[in-house]
Protein backbone atom coordinates (compact mmCIF):
# COMPACT_ATOMS: atom_id res chain seq x y z
CA UNK A 1 0.00 0.00 0.00
CA UNK A 2 1.16 3.21 -0.42
CA UNK A 3 -0.85 6.45 0.88
CA UNK A 4 -2.17 8.92 -1.11
CA UNK A 5 -0.52 12.06 -1.71
CA UNK A 6 -1.51 15.16 -3.00
CA UNK A 7 0.47 17.49 -4.76
CA UNK A 8 0.42 21.06 -3.91
CA UNK A 9 2.57 24.13 -4.72
CA UNK A 10 4.37 26.32 -2.12
CA UNK A 11 3.04 29.60 -1.41
CA UNK A 12 5.59 32.81 -2.66
CA UNK A 13 6.11 35.65 -0.49
CA UNK A 14 7.87 39.09 -1.61
CA UNK A 15 10.90 37.79 -3.28
CA UNK A 16 12.90 40.60 -1.03
CA UNK A 17 15.54 42.40 -2.45
CA UNK A 18 19.03 39.87 -3.98
CA UNK A 19 22.28 40.34 -5.66
CA UNK A 20 22.56 39.78 -9.20
CA UNK A 21 24.92 36.64 -7.93
CA UNK A 22 21.54 34.70 -7.07
CA UNK A 23 19.73 33.87 -9.83
CA UNK A 24 15.76 34.35 -10.57
CA UNK A 25 15.08 30.39 -9.95
CA UNK A 26 17.11 30.36 -6.58
CA UNK A 27 15.23 33.82 -5.49
CA UNK A 28 11.74 32.18 -6.05
CA UNK A 29 12.76 28.87 -3.96
CA UNK A 30 13.94 30.84 -1.06
CA UNK A 31 11.58 33.27 -1.01
CA UNK A 32 8.83 30.25 -0.11
CA UNK A 33 10.84 29.03 2.39
CA UNK A 34 10.59 32.32 4.04
CA UNK A 35 14.17 33.82 3.32
CA UNK A 36 14.00 37.09 1.40
CA UNK A 37 17.56 38.30 1.46
CA UNK A 38 21.30 36.54 1.30
CA UNK A 39 21.60 37.06 4.97
CA UNK A 40 18.76 34.50 5.72
CA UNK A 41 19.14 32.10 2.58
CA UNK A 42 22.58 31.32 3.08
CA UNK A 43 23.66 32.57 6.79
CA UNK A 44 27.76 32.26 7.47
CA UNK A 45 29.10 31.88 10.66
CA UNK A 46 29.46 35.28 11.32
CA UNK A 47 25.35 35.01 11.72
CA UNK A 48 25.99 32.52 14.68
CA UNK A 49 23.92 32.94 17.43
CA UNK A 50 26.28 33.44 20.87
CA UNK A 51 25.79 30.86 23.81
CA UNK A 52 24.33 33.84 25.92
CA UNK A 53 21.32 32.83 27.16
CA UNK A 54 22.02 29.09 26.97
CA UNK A 55 21.07 27.41 30.84
CA UNK A 56 23.71 26.14 32.37
CA UNK A 57 26.45 26.83 30.48
CA UNK A 58 28.01 29.01 33.75
CA UNK A 59 28.44 25.74 35.81
CA UNK A 60 29.12 23.42 32.60
CA UNK A 61 32.25 25.60 31.96
CA UNK A 62 33.29 25.99 35.45
CA UNK A 63 33.28 21.57 35.90
CA UNK A 64 35.30 21.68 33.05
CA UNK A 65 37.66 25.02 33.38
CA UNK A 66 38.30 23.25 37.20
CA UNK A 67 38.93 19.91 35.15
CA UNK A 68 41.50 20.95 33.14
CA UNK A 69 43.47 23.10 35.16
CA UNK A 70 43.88 20.15 37.93
CA UNK A 71 44.41 17.95 35.36
CA UNK A 72 41.35 15.67 36.22
CA UNK A 73 40.40 12.45 33.93
CA UNK A 74 37.45 13.58 31.86
CA UNK A 75 34.95 10.83 30.42
CA UNK A 76 32.98 12.04 27.12
CA UNK A 77 30.57 9.68 27.25
CA UNK A 78 28.71 8.92 23.48
CA UNK A 79 26.11 7.83 22.05
CA UNK A 80 24.88 4.98 19.82
CA UNK A 81 23.88 6.89 16.57
CA UNK A 82 25.54 9.89 14.05
CA UNK A 83 24.96 12.43 16.33
CA UNK A 84 26.08 10.97 19.56
CA UNK A 85 29.39 9.81 17.65
CA UNK A 86 30.28 13.11 16.00
CA UNK A 87 29.37 14.83 19.26
CA UNK A 88 31.56 12.44 21.46
CA UNK A 89 34.54 13.30 18.68
CA UNK A 90 33.85 17.00 18.78
CA UNK A 91 33.83 16.66 22.94
CA UNK A 92 36.93 15.04 22.82
CA UNK A 93 38.78 16.39 20.35
CA UNK A 94 37.41 20.15 21.44
CA UNK A 95 38.75 19.27 24.76
CA UNK A 96 42.25 18.51 23.56
CA UNK A 97 42.52 21.54 21.90
CA UNK A 98 41.61 23.58 24.72
CA UNK A 99 44.30 22.10 27.08
CA UNK A 100 42.96 18.98 28.39
CA UNK A 101 45.28 16.41 28.60
CA UNK A 102 43.58 13.23 30.22
CA UNK A 103 40.25 12.85 28.00
CA UNK A 104 39.20 9.34 26.87
CA UNK A 105 35.83 8.28 25.86
CA UNK A 106 33.08 5.47 25.70
CA UNK A 107 29.86 4.68 24.19
CA UNK A 108 27.06 2.43 25.41
CA UNK A 109 26.39 -1.02 23.46
CA UNK A 110 23.00 -1.10 22.44
CA UNK A 111 22.20 -4.82 22.99
CA UNK A 112 24.40 -4.96 26.68
CA UNK A 113 23.44 -1.70 28.22
CA UNK A 114 20.52 0.19 26.77
CA UNK A 115 20.59 3.65 25.67
CA UNK A 116 22.47 6.17 27.13
CA UNK A 117 24.34 6.20 30.69
CA UNK A 118 22.37 3.34 32.66
CA UNK A 119 23.58 1.97 35.78
CA UNK A 120 25.27 -1.12 33.91
CA UNK A 121 27.48 1.61 32.07
CA UNK A 122 28.55 3.45 34.75
CA UNK A 123 29.54 0.03 36.72
CA UNK A 124 31.81 -1.30 33.55
CA UNK A 125 33.31 2.78 33.08
CA UNK A 126 34.62 2.52 36.72
CA UNK A 127 37.19 0.77 35.92
CA UNK A 128 38.92 3.79 33.93
CA UNK A 129 38.40 5.67 37.66
CA UNK A 130 36.94 8.83 35.45
CA UNK A 131 36.66 12.16 37.56
CA UNK A 132 33.97 14.07 35.43
CA UNK A 133 31.65 12.42 32.78
CA UNK A 134 30.22 14.22 29.83
CA UNK A 135 27.53 12.99 28.47
CA UNK A 136 26.77 13.61 24.90
CA UNK A 137 23.09 13.27 22.73
CA UNK A 138 21.65 12.27 26.01
CA UNK A 139 21.32 11.88 30.09
CA UNK A 140 18.03 14.32 30.14
CA UNK A 141 16.64 11.51 30.50
CA UNK A 142 19.53 9.30 32.22
CA UNK A 143 18.41 9.71 35.92
CA UNK A 144 19.45 6.37 37.28
CA UNK A 145 22.56 6.09 35.71
CA UNK A 146 23.62 9.94 36.66
CA UNK A 147 22.96 9.20 40.65
CA UNK A 148 25.20 6.08 40.08
CA UNK A 149 27.86 8.01 38.79
CA UNK A 150 27.41 10.68 41.38
CA UNK A 151 27.10 7.57 44.47
CA UNK A 152 30.97 7.24 43.28
CA UNK A 153 32.24 10.38 43.68
CA UNK A 154 32.29 11.32 40.11
CA UNK A 155 31.27 14.58 38.94
CA UNK A 156 28.34 14.96 35.74
CA UNK A 157 27.85 17.19 32.77
CA UNK A 158 24.97 16.43 30.87
CA UNK A 159 24.84 17.88 27.20
CA UNK A 160 21.64 17.09 25.55
CA UNK A 161 19.18 18.29 22.93
CA UNK A 162 16.21 15.92 23.45
CA UNK A 163 13.15 17.12 25.41
CA UNK A 164 13.34 16.49 29.17
CA UNK A 165 10.75 14.83 31.60
CA UNK A 166 8.75 16.54 34.23
CA UNK A 167 11.95 16.04 36.37
CA UNK A 168 15.29 16.94 35.32
CA UNK A 169 17.88 14.62 36.32
CA UNK A 170 20.47 15.18 39.46
CA UNK A 171 23.62 16.05 37.07
CA UNK A 172 26.05 18.73 38.53
CA UNK A 173 25.38 20.86 35.39
CA UNK A 174 23.14 20.66 32.43
CA UNK A 175 22.97 22.31 29.21
CA UNK A 176 19.93 21.38 26.74
CA UNK A 177 18.17 24.49 25.26
CA UNK A 178 14.76 22.07 25.51
CA UNK A 179 15.18 22.02 29.46
CA UNK A 180 12.33 24.73 31.22
CA UNK A 181 13.75 28.24 31.87
CA UNK A 182 16.28 27.76 28.79
CA UNK A 183 16.88 31.33 27.06
CA UNK A 184 18.72 30.15 23.78
CA UNK A 185 16.57 31.67 21.08
CA UNK A 186 16.88 27.94 18.63
CA UNK A 187 15.31 24.81 20.28
CA UNK A 188 16.75 22.82 16.91
CA UNK A 189 20.60 22.45 17.75
CA UNK A 190 21.31 18.17 17.12
CA UNK A 191 23.63 16.85 20.42
CA UNK A 192 26.53 17.72 18.59
CA UNK A 193 25.61 21.38 18.10
CA UNK A 194 25.05 21.21 21.94
CA UNK A 195 28.25 19.88 22.43
CA UNK A 196 30.10 22.62 19.91
CA UNK A 197 28.31 25.53 21.79
CA UNK A 198 29.82 24.28 25.28
CA UNK A 199 33.38 24.05 24.03
CA UNK A 200 32.85 27.75 22.32
CA UNK A 201 31.50 28.87 25.63
CA UNK A 202 34.73 27.20 27.71
CA UNK A 203 36.94 28.62 25.12
CA UNK A 204 35.63 32.11 26.27
CA UNK A 205 36.02 31.14 29.75
CA UNK A 206 39.60 30.05 29.37
CA UNK A 207 40.82 32.97 27.18
CA UNK A 208 39.11 35.96 29.74
CA UNK A 209 41.17 33.84 32.26
CA UNK A 210 44.43 34.24 30.37
CA UNK A 211 44.97 31.09 29.68
CA UNK A 212 46.07 31.43 25.94
CA UNK A 213 48.25 34.08 24.36
CA UNK A 214 46.96 36.29 21.67
CA UNK A 215 47.95 34.27 19.05
CA UNK A 216 47.28 30.83 20.58
CA UNK A 217 43.54 31.00 20.92
CA UNK A 218 42.45 27.10 19.64
CA UNK A 219 40.41 26.69 16.31
CA UNK A 220 37.36 25.24 17.11
CA UNK A 221 36.30 25.38 13.49
CA UNK A 222 38.12 22.15 12.60
CA UNK A 223 35.26 20.54 14.20
CA UNK A 224 32.75 21.86 12.09
CA UNK A 225 32.77 19.07 9.61
CA UNK A 226 31.58 17.02 12.07
CA UNK A 227 28.86 19.30 13.52
CA UNK A 228 27.84 19.49 9.79
CA UNK A 229 27.51 15.14 9.99
CA UNK A 230 25.73 14.79 12.70
CA UNK A 231 23.23 18.10 12.06
CA UNK A 232 22.42 16.28 9.17
CA UNK A 233 21.98 13.00 10.04
CA UNK A 234 19.77 13.59 12.97
CA UNK A 235 17.07 15.08 11.12
CA UNK A 236 16.83 18.29 12.90
CA UNK A 237 15.47 20.97 11.23
CA UNK A 238 17.91 23.72 9.67
CA UNK A 239 17.02 26.70 10.92
CA UNK A 240 19.37 29.73 10.09
CA UNK A 241 21.73 28.66 12.99
CA UNK A 242 22.00 24.92 12.34
CA UNK A 243 22.04 26.04 8.14
CA UNK A 244 25.14 28.19 9.46
CA UNK A 245 26.82 25.44 10.81
CA UNK A 246 25.92 22.85 8.35
CA UNK A 247 27.22 25.10 5.43
CA UNK A 248 30.65 25.99 7.28
CA UNK A 249 30.91 22.11 7.47
CA UNK A 250 30.37 21.46 3.99
CA UNK A 251 32.73 24.34 2.77
CA UNK A 252 35.84 22.32 4.96
CA UNK A 253 34.57 19.32 3.42
CA UNK A 254 34.57 20.36 0.27
CA UNK A 255 38.08 21.67 0.64
CA UNK A 256 39.31 18.55 1.61
CA UNK A 257 39.91 19.78 4.75
CA UNK A 258 37.30 17.19 6.74
CA UNK A 259 38.88 14.74 9.32
CA UNK A 260 40.54 11.66 8.02
CA UNK A 261 37.41 9.16 9.22
CA UNK A 262 35.34 11.55 7.31
CA UNK A 263 37.24 11.72 3.88
CA UNK A 264 37.12 8.47 4.09
CA UNK A 265 33.52 7.46 4.86
CA UNK A 266 32.95 9.98 1.86
CA UNK A 267 35.45 7.92 -0.53
CA UNK A 268 34.02 4.48 0.59
CA UNK A 269 30.77 6.25 0.23
CA UNK A 270 31.39 6.93 -4.24
CA UNK A 271 30.95 10.63 -3.56
CA UNK A 272 32.67 13.50 -4.82
CA UNK A 273 34.00 15.17 -1.97
CA UNK A 274 34.26 18.32 -4.26
CA UNK A 275 30.37 18.68 -4.46
CA UNK A 276 29.21 16.96 -1.52
CA UNK A 277 25.81 18.33 -0.63
CA UNK A 278 23.85 17.93 3.01
CA UNK A 279 22.31 15.17 1.36
CA UNK A 280 25.07 13.38 0.25
CA UNK A 281 25.27 13.40 3.77
CA UNK A 282 21.83 11.87 4.86
CA UNK A 283 21.89 9.35 2.46
CA UNK A 284 25.96 8.01 2.19
CA UNK A 285 28.00 9.03 4.92
CA UNK A 286 26.02 8.33 7.76
CA UNK A 287 24.33 5.50 7.17
CA UNK A 288 27.44 3.84 7.11
CA UNK A 289 28.53 5.40 10.40
CA UNK A 290 25.07 4.74 11.85
CA UNK A 291 25.66 1.14 11.04
CA UNK A 292 28.27 0.74 13.48
CA UNK A 293 25.69 1.60 16.49
CA UNK A 294 23.34 -0.34 14.92
CA UNK A 295 24.64 -4.01 14.45
CA UNK A 296 27.89 -3.95 16.21
CA UNK A 297 29.96 -1.28 18.20
CA UNK A 298 29.85 2.20 17.62
CA UNK A 299 33.31 2.23 19.21
CA UNK A 300 34.67 1.82 16.21
CA UNK A 301 32.26 4.45 14.37
CA UNK A 302 33.55 7.45 17.09
CA UNK A 303 37.55 6.10 16.44
CA UNK A 304 36.94 6.49 12.73
CA UNK A 305 36.33 9.73 13.33
CA UNK A 306 38.85 10.44 15.96
CA UNK A 307 42.02 8.75 13.95
CA UNK A 308 44.30 11.21 12.24
CA UNK A 309 45.88 8.28 10.03
CA UNK A 310 44.37 8.15 6.89
CA UNK A 311 45.67 4.14 6.10
CA UNK A 312 43.59 3.32 9.18
CA UNK A 313 40.88 5.88 8.24
CA UNK A 314 40.28 3.97 5.30
CA UNK A 315 40.68 0.40 6.66
CA UNK A 316 37.68 1.60 9.50
CA UNK A 317 36.11 3.37 6.76
CA UNK A 318 35.52 -0.66 4.65
CA UNK A 319 34.48 -2.15 7.60
CA UNK A 320 31.98 0.33 8.18
CA UNK A 321 30.63 -0.07 4.27
CA UNK A 322 30.50 -3.74 5.35
CA UNK A 323 28.17 -3.44 8.12
CA UNK A 324 26.61 -0.94 6.20
CA UNK A 325 25.34 -3.59 3.45
CA UNK A 326 24.72 -6.15 6.06
CA UNK A 327 22.16 -3.43 7.52
CA UNK A 328 20.84 -2.67 4.68
CA UNK A 329 19.83 -6.50 4.08
CA UNK A 330 18.71 -6.75 7.48
CA UNK A 331 16.46 -3.56 7.36
CA UNK A 332 14.81 -4.91 3.92
CA UNK A 333 14.01 -8.43 5.56
CA UNK A 334 12.75 -6.50 8.18
CA UNK A 335 10.72 -3.69 6.08
CA UNK A 336 8.88 -6.77 3.67
CA UNK A 337 8.09 -8.63 6.95
CA UNK A 338 6.38 -4.97 8.33
CA UNK A 339 4.51 -5.05 5.20
CA UNK A 340 3.38 -8.32 5.05
CA UNK A 341 1.92 -7.42 8.90
CA UNK A 342 0.46 -4.47 7.66
CA UNK A 343 -0.97 -6.41 4.63
CA UNK A 344 -2.96 -8.76 7.55
CA UNK A 345 -4.08 -6.34 9.57
CA UNK A 346 -6.21 -4.50 6.72
CA UNK A 347 -7.20 -7.66 5.48
CA UNK A 348 -8.42 -8.17 9.11
CA UNK A 349 -10.05 -4.41 9.65
CA UNK A 350 -10.91 -3.49 6.29
CA UNK A 351 -9.24 0.02 7.01
CA UNK A 352 -5.73 1.17 7.55
CA UNK A 353 -5.37 1.51 11.11
CA UNK A 354 -4.05 5.08 12.30
CA UNK A 355 -1.30 4.03 14.04
CA UNK A 356 0.84 1.05 13.54
CA UNK A 357 2.87 -0.50 16.07
CA UNK A 358 4.61 -3.63 14.73
CA UNK A 359 6.65 -6.35 16.87
CA UNK A 360 8.35 -9.66 15.22
CA UNK A 361 10.50 -11.59 17.97
CA UNK A 362 13.50 -11.91 14.80
CA UNK A 363 13.52 -8.49 14.33
CA UNK A 364 16.80 -6.46 15.48
CA UNK A 365 16.85 -3.48 17.68
CA UNK A 366 19.05 -1.56 15.89
CA UNK A 367 17.13 -1.62 13.16
CA UNK A 368 13.85 -1.32 14.07
CA UNK A 369 13.82 2.74 13.89
CA UNK A 370 15.01 2.25 10.15
CA UNK A 371 11.74 -0.11 9.45
CA UNK A 372 9.39 2.49 10.94
CA UNK A 373 11.13 5.10 9.15
CA UNK A 374 10.24 3.32 5.71
CA UNK A 375 6.79 2.53 6.52
CA UNK A 376 6.32 5.68 8.00
CA UNK A 377 6.96 6.90 4.09
CA UNK A 378 5.05 3.75 2.75
CA UNK A 379 2.30 4.67 4.87
CA UNK A 380 2.33 7.91 5.94
CA UNK A 381 0.81 6.70 9.71
CA UNK A 382 2.95 7.13 12.77
CA UNK A 383 4.92 4.10 13.33
CA UNK A 384 6.47 2.31 15.95
CA UNK A 385 8.97 -0.86 15.12
CA UNK A 386 9.60 -3.11 18.46
CA UNK A 387 12.43 -5.75 18.60
CA UNK A 388 13.36 -7.92 21.90
CA UNK A 389 16.19 -5.67 23.57
CA UNK A 390 18.39 -8.96 22.68
CA UNK A 391 17.56 -12.33 21.90
CA UNK A 392 15.20 -14.42 23.61
CA UNK A 393 14.54 -11.15 26.13
CA UNK A 394 11.40 -10.56 27.22
CA UNK A 395 12.06 -6.64 26.93
CA UNK A 396 11.15 -4.75 23.96
CA UNK A 397 12.81 -1.99 22.60
CA UNK A 398 10.98 0.30 20.03
CA UNK A 399 12.06 3.01 17.89
CA UNK A 400 8.81 5.37 16.64
CA UNK A 401 8.26 7.58 13.70
CA UNK A 402 5.73 10.28 13.24
CA UNK A 403 4.50 12.58 10.67
CA UNK A 404 3.44 16.34 10.83
CA UNK A 405 1.00 17.00 13.41
CA UNK A 406 1.58 14.08 15.72
CA UNK A 407 3.85 15.34 18.17
CA UNK A 408 5.33 11.31 19.05
CA UNK A 409 7.01 12.09 22.28
CA UNK A 410 4.06 13.88 23.65
CA UNK A 411 1.80 10.81 22.24
CA UNK A 412 4.06 8.59 24.50
CA UNK A 413 4.14 11.32 27.34
CA UNK A 414 0.18 11.07 27.05
CA UNK A 415 0.13 6.74 27.12
CA UNK A 416 2.18 6.91 29.98
CA UNK A 417 -0.15 8.78 31.63
CA UNK A 418 -3.01 7.34 31.20
CA UNK A 419 -1.43 3.70 31.75
CA UNK A 420 1.50 4.38 34.24
CA UNK A 421 2.62 0.20 34.31
CA UNK A 422 2.87 0.08 30.62
CA UNK A 423 5.83 2.37 29.45
CA UNK A 424 9.38 1.95 31.34
CA UNK A 425 10.86 4.46 29.56
CA UNK A 426 10.74 6.39 27.03
CA UNK A 427 11.86 9.80 25.40
CA UNK A 428 12.38 11.61 22.10
CA UNK A 429 11.36 14.61 19.65
CA UNK A 430 7.93 15.60 17.67
CA UNK A 431 9.51 13.21 14.94
CA UNK A 432 10.78 10.51 16.46
CA UNK A 433 11.10 8.63 20.16
CA UNK A 434 12.51 5.34 21.81
CA UNK A 435 10.68 3.61 24.55
CA UNK A 436 10.97 0.12 26.09
CA UNK A 437 8.40 -1.86 27.92
CA UNK A 438 7.84 -5.30 28.69
CA UNK A 439 6.72 -7.77 26.08
CA UNK A 440 3.82 -9.27 27.69
CA UNK A 441 2.62 -5.25 27.89
CA UNK A 442 2.84 -4.81 23.94
CA UNK A 443 -0.81 -5.53 23.42
CA UNK A 444 -2.35 -3.42 25.81
CA UNK A 445 0.15 -0.64 24.76
CA UNK A 446 -0.78 -1.02 20.63
CA UNK A 447 -4.11 -0.63 22.30
CA UNK A 448 -4.08 2.61 23.66
CA UNK A 449 -1.40 4.30 21.53
CA UNK A 450 -3.85 3.53 18.48
CA UNK A 451 -6.30 4.92 20.66
CA UNK A 452 -4.23 8.05 21.48
CA UNK A 453 -3.47 8.60 17.27
CA UNK A 454 -7.48 8.37 16.99
CA UNK A 455 -8.16 10.75 19.00
CA UNK A 456 -5.49 13.08 17.25
CA UNK A 457 -4.94 12.80 13.86
CA UNK A 458 -7.81 13.55 11.45
CA UNK A 459 -7.82 12.70 7.85
CA UNK A 460 -6.07 15.80 6.25
CA UNK A 461 -3.50 14.89 8.63
CA UNK A 462 -3.29 11.54 7.42
CA UNK A 463 -3.32 12.93 3.92
CA UNK A 464 0.68 13.51 2.80
CA UNK A 465 1.51 16.43 0.86
CA UNK A 466 3.96 16.81 -1.74
CA UNK A 467 5.21 20.63 -1.72
CA UNK A 468 6.34 21.88 -5.24
CA UNK A 469 7.78 25.29 -5.98
CA UNK A 470 5.78 25.16 -9.11
CA UNK A 471 6.72 24.63 -12.87
CA UNK A 472 9.94 25.36 -14.44
CA UNK A 473 10.95 27.30 -17.78
CA UNK A 474 11.90 25.89 -21.10
CA UNK A 475 15.28 27.58 -20.51
CA UNK A 476 15.56 26.95 -17.13
CA UNK A 477 16.43 22.76 -18.11
CA UNK A 478 19.74 23.33 -17.83
CA UNK A 479 23.15 22.66 -16.00
CA UNK A 480 23.50 26.33 -14.13
CA UNK A 481 20.48 26.34 -12.61
CA UNK A 482 20.74 22.61 -11.48
CA UNK A 483 24.48 23.35 -10.28
CA UNK A 484 22.69 26.26 -8.28
CA UNK A 485 20.02 24.36 -6.64
CA UNK A 486 22.48 21.75 -5.75
CA UNK A 487 25.06 24.64 -4.42
CA UNK A 488 22.12 26.89 -3.08
CA UNK A 489 21.24 24.31 -0.04
CA UNK A 490 22.39 23.55 2.46
CA UNK A 491 18.80 21.88 2.26
CA UNK A 492 17.15 19.43 5.18
CA UNK A 493 14.40 19.81 7.68
CA UNK A 494 12.46 22.44 7.58
CA UNK A 495 14.30 23.90 4.54
CA UNK A 496 13.60 21.26 1.70
CA UNK A 497 15.16 20.67 -1.13
CA UNK A 498 13.76 22.57 -3.85
CA UNK A 499 11.27 19.84 -6.26
CA UNK A 500 9.23 21.08 -9.04
CA UNK A 501 5.95 19.70 -10.66
CA UNK A 502 4.71 20.15 -14.26
CA UNK A 503 3.21 17.72 -17.19
CA UNK A 504 5.74 15.53 -19.38
CA UNK A 505 5.10 12.86 -22.42
CA UNK A 506 6.51 9.60 -21.82
CA UNK A 507 8.86 9.21 -24.70
CA UNK A 508 10.63 6.07 -23.62
CA UNK A 509 10.96 4.34 -20.47
CA UNK A 510 13.01 1.04 -18.96
CA UNK A 511 13.75 -0.89 -15.68
CA UNK A 512 16.79 -0.30 -13.91
CA UNK A 513 18.29 -1.99 -11.22
CA UNK A 514 15.00 -4.62 -10.95
CA UNK A 515 13.10 -1.30 -9.03
CA UNK A 516 13.84 2.03 -10.56
CA UNK A 517 12.12 3.26 -13.78
CA UNK A 518 14.50 4.93 -16.27
CA UNK A 519 12.40 7.83 -18.37
CA UNK A 520 12.64 9.87 -21.07
CA UNK A 521 9.78 12.86 -20.75
CA UNK A 522 9.30 15.13 -23.35
CA UNK A 523 8.04 18.75 -23.23
CA UNK A 524 8.21 22.20 -24.97
CA UNK A 525 9.93 20.37 -27.47
CA UNK A 526 12.52 18.84 -25.11
CA UNK A 527 13.77 15.34 -24.19
CA UNK A 528 14.77 14.62 -20.51
CA UNK A 529 16.11 12.61 -18.59
CA UNK A 530 14.38 11.17 -15.57
CA UNK A 531 14.63 8.90 -12.90
CA UNK A 532 12.10 7.26 -10.11
CA UNK A 533 13.76 5.48 -7.59
CA UNK A 534 11.50 2.29 -6.43
CA UNK A 535 9.63 3.77 -9.11
CA UNK A 536 8.88 0.10 -10.93
CA UNK A 537 5.63 -1.30 -9.90
CA UNK A 538 4.74 -3.99 -12.82
CA UNK A 539 2.60 -1.32 -14.69
CA UNK A 540 3.16 0.38 -17.99
CA UNK A 541 3.58 4.25 -17.29
CA UNK A 542 0.96 6.40 -19.34
CA UNK A 543 1.93 8.09 -22.19
CA UNK A 544 1.32 11.69 -20.22
CA UNK A 545 2.11 12.33 -16.60
CA UNK A 546 2.20 15.12 -13.92
CA UNK A 547 5.07 14.65 -11.75
CA UNK A 548 7.32 16.36 -9.04
CA UNK A 549 10.89 16.00 -9.33
CA UNK A 550 14.36 17.49 -8.58
CA UNK A 551 16.34 18.66 -11.07
CA UNK A 552 20.44 17.57 -10.67
CA UNK A 553 23.05 17.96 -12.44
CA UNK A 554 24.06 14.49 -14.15
CA UNK A 555 27.58 13.75 -13.22
CA UNK A 556 27.37 10.28 -14.75
CA UNK A 557 27.01 12.27 -18.34
CA UNK A 558 29.00 14.50 -17.64
CA UNK A 559 29.25 17.78 -19.76
CA UNK A 560 25.91 19.56 -19.69
CA UNK A 561 23.66 17.03 -18.89
CA UNK A 562 21.07 17.13 -16.23
CA UNK A 563 18.28 14.89 -14.69
CA UNK A 564 15.00 14.73 -13.68
CA UNK A 565 14.54 12.51 -10.18
CA UNK A 566 10.85 11.82 -9.73
CA UNK A 567 9.43 12.09 -6.15
CA UNK A 568 5.70 11.83 -7.49
CA UNK A 569 3.93 10.37 -10.27
CA UNK A 570 0.32 10.66 -11.32
CA UNK A 571 -1.61 9.61 -14.59
CA UNK A 572 -3.63 12.14 -16.51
Amino acid sequence: MKPAARLRRREVADAGLWPDSVPPLLRRVYAARGANCVEQAQPRLAQLLPPDGMLGLDAATELLADAIAADRHILVVGDFDCDGATACAVGVRGLRLLGARRVSHAVPNRIVHGYGLSPALVEELAKLEPDLLVTVDHGIACHAGIAAARARGWKVLVTDHHLPGEHLPPADAIVDPNQPGDGFPSKMLAGVGVMFYVLLALRRRLREAGAFGADSVPDLSVLLDLVAVGTVADLVPLDANNRALVAAGLRRLRAGQGGAGLRALIEVSQRDYRRLTAADIGYAVAPRLNAAGRLEDMALGIECLLTENAAQARDIASTLNEINAERRAVQQQMTDEAQAAFARVSIDTQAAPMALCLFDNDWHPGVVGLVASKMKERLHRPVIAFAPAEPGSRQLRGSARSIPGFHIRDALADVAARHPDLIERFGGHAMAAGLSLRLDAFDAFRDAFEHCARLALTPELLQADVLSDGELHAAEFDRAHAESLRDGGPWGQGFAEPQFDGEFEVLSWRVVGERHLKLELGRDGLRLNAIEFGGWDGNTPPQWVRIAYRLEPDDYRGGTAVQLVVTHREAL
